[in-house]
């Protein structure tokens, strides 16, 4: 029986996730985690270049992100929960690589330019101009096959494609250069119309969300303003609730659409409906997310023991890096 091949996937440690993550990559992370060896990054180091001036926020924050991985069904016995600065290596093959990627490069990647306008950003710290090389570092650390990926980052897949490429050239075939697996689902949209649900922009429903917050959120959330009264004809393509209705009611969406366009359902049937669907969705991620609330013990032996096998792997990465670099001269 042929060995499983690695997954690499993870997010930042800067808060609570959101039906955005669930939809872009949680759901996918639960599915994959039978036909691959999956390592979830807790990634704290990358949440400090954005985060740096507020590290309150990040102990309580790879809690609360290690919770929401395991609420939506992922296995810790199946899969291996990775705290991100509890692995020297990746530190170590950061600064290797910065060796291969020039200044330039790290300016014009485009998901660089958007994260530092996202932040107003005019003038990078080292550490978040570079954080393509250290997502390089995470990847290979552990050799991934595969990464699995949104549309906004594949310039740093690319980018690290091209470190493994460069490294191996120089130095002899020691790292496995990964595949992307680009999502297919669209980004989902907040609630209030913005292009993008984030945590900073006020515009979320979090996996942890009790059913009234839910509620609450999704009453809140914009529809068709051209639309006055209830039999109004609607225009549920424009409507972020029949965004919504699409991603998480599919067998009803269809008919909510017709309703709408005939003025046959009004603004607020449709969102009860909507908050409904997504009540039943987490319902269950809420009861097994109560559990590891009362037994944060286990949440803390599930990141050591998981870290601990993923400092055990990059280890053995680094030392054969610095053995191909004629930089190892033993222990």
């Amino acid at each position: 029986m042929s060995e499983k091949k690695r997954i690499l996937t993870g997010d930042r440690t800067t808060g609570k996730l959101h039906l955005g993550h669930y939809v872009g990559s949680l759901q996918n992370r639960v599915r994959l985690q039978d036909e691959y060896e999956s390592f979830i990054l807790l990634a704290d180091i990358q949440a400090l270049t954005t985060h740096f001036e507020h590290p309150e926020l990040l102990e309580h924050s790879i809690y609360e992100v290690a919770m929401d991985n395991l609420s939506v069904g992922l296995d810790p016995n199946k899969i291996t929960l990775v705290q991100q600065s509890r692995i020297p290596s990746i530190g170590e093959l950061t600064v290797f690589y910065s060796m291969l990627v020039s200044v330039n490069s790290l300016r014009h990647n485009p998901t660089i330019k958007t994260e530092a306008a996202n932040y107003g950003y005019n003038d990078m710290t080292y550490g978040f101009l570079g954080y393509p090389v250290s997502q390089s570092a995470d990847i290979t650390f552990c050799k991934a096959n595969l990464v699995p990926v949104g549309e906004d980052q594949k310039p740093h897949m690319e980018m690290t494609r091209k470190i493994v490429r460069r490294f191996n050239e120089l130095y002899g075939e020691t790292l496995v250069e990964p595949d992307m697996m680009l999502s297919d689902c669209p980004r989902l949209m907040g609630l209030d119309g913005n292009a993008k649900m984030g945590k900073s922009l006020g515009n979320a429903i979090y996996l942890s969300d009790p059913a009234e917050e839910v509620r609450k959120k999704v009453m809140s959330a914009v529809t068709d303003a051209s639309r006055i009264k209830k039999d109004d004809p609607g225009h549920p393509d424009i409507c972020v609730v029949s965004k919504y209705h699409k991603v998480f009611n599919a067998g009803e969406y269809e008919n909510i659409c017709e309703s709408c366009k005939k003025g046959a359902i009004g603004c607020v049937a449709c969102k009860k409906a909507l908050a409904s669907a997504l009540s039943a969705l987490l319902e269950p991620f809420r009861e097994k997310r109560a559990y590891y609330e009362a037994h944060r013990d286990e949440v803390r032996d599930i990141i050591l023991t998981g870290s601990e096998k993923a400092n055990k792997i990059g280890n053995e990465t680094v030392k054969e890096v610095k053995e191909a670099m004629h930089i190892y001269i033993g222990d």
